[in-house]
């Protein structure tokens, strides 16, 4: 095989996402979004979801199993769509898999920052993520821009894991977990968790006529994954519509049927 037809077919192979659970598919919804063209397969490992409650060592064997699962059916580049599998495990995949355009995410308080009116930004995530390195020197480099305030939020995900975004059990949550941090100059709430997007429509109904904006990092983690797959050379330049391919760590059917329902609500819902 020359080196045209080996580039052909790594271009046909899909996109990977990995995720501890279902979240990530709100990244996955941006990807398709900005490339309509490409096949992807997505792992969620929900039978060991939250990975926020475990050590940084299982963390990243998780992380790494998930992977080369995606691996062995043939992908082109790779998206980690968790917070703290990013922070566990990025860095050593792309020590281990030079070749493979891999992506992770975190939360999206520098454009909280640059669009920032002088209020407050509150940095909605697992109490995991709040405690990770990564997490403060994030917050470091730009605590001086702007007053950020971290709101952990513990048991949130499993909502979303368990098919519940919406109802008057968020709103107990919310009154309990993100009320005590909002002030009459909070400007943006940043969700800092890839399960929280499917919560915004009930959280900007909880807001009520607070003008807050609601941003994550999902567009910006996806743009990131095209300009890597763009620079390679790996992007289908063939207009087709792309297919999508949910896998879950639970083999439930159920599990597959949320996933699929939640990739399909609308991004903005």
């Amino acid at each position: 095989m020359n080196d045209l037809d080996h580039l052909k077919r790594k271009v046909d192979l899909p996109i990977g996402f990995v995720d501890s659970g279902l979240g990530g598919l709100s990244v996955l919804r941006e990807a398709v979004r900005i490339m309509p063209n490409e096949d992807f397969i997505y792992y969620g490992d929900s039978a060991n979801a939250p990975y926020g409650t475990k050590p940084q060592e299982v963390i990243k064997e998780l992380t790494f199993h998930a992977v080369e699962k995606l691996l062995d059916y043939g992908i082109k580049g790779l998206a980690v769509a968790c917070n703290t599998a990013t922070s566990a495990a990025v860095r050593p995949l792309r020590a281990k898999y030079p070749e493979l355009p891999i992506v992770g995410i975190e939360p999206a308080i520098k454009p909280a920052v640059v669009n920032s009116k002088g209020g407050r930004i509150l940095v909605m995530a697992t109490p995991m993520t709040i405690q990770q390195k990564k997490y403060h020197n994030l917050l470091e480099k730009y605590r001086g821009d702007a007053d950020i305030v971290s709101v952990p939020c513990e048991g949130l995900m499993e909502f979303v894991e368990q098919g519940n975004i919406d109802g008057e059990e968020l709103d107990t949550y919310f009154d309990e977990h993100l009320s005590p941090y909002l002030s009459d100059d909070t400007e943006t709430i940043v969700l800092g968790c890839t399960h929280y997007p499917f919560l915004k429509h009930h959280i900007k109904r909880f807001l009520g006529d607070r003008k807050i904006s609601l941003i994550d990092g999902s567009l910006g983690t996806s743009l990131e994954l095209k300009r890597r797959l763009e620079e390679k050379k790996l992007l289908r330049t063939i207009d087709r519509k792309g297919k999508i391919e949910i896998q879950n760590s639970t083999g439930r059917e159920e599990m597959i049927e949320l996933s699929y329902q939640l990739l399909n609500m609308p991004i903005d819902f």
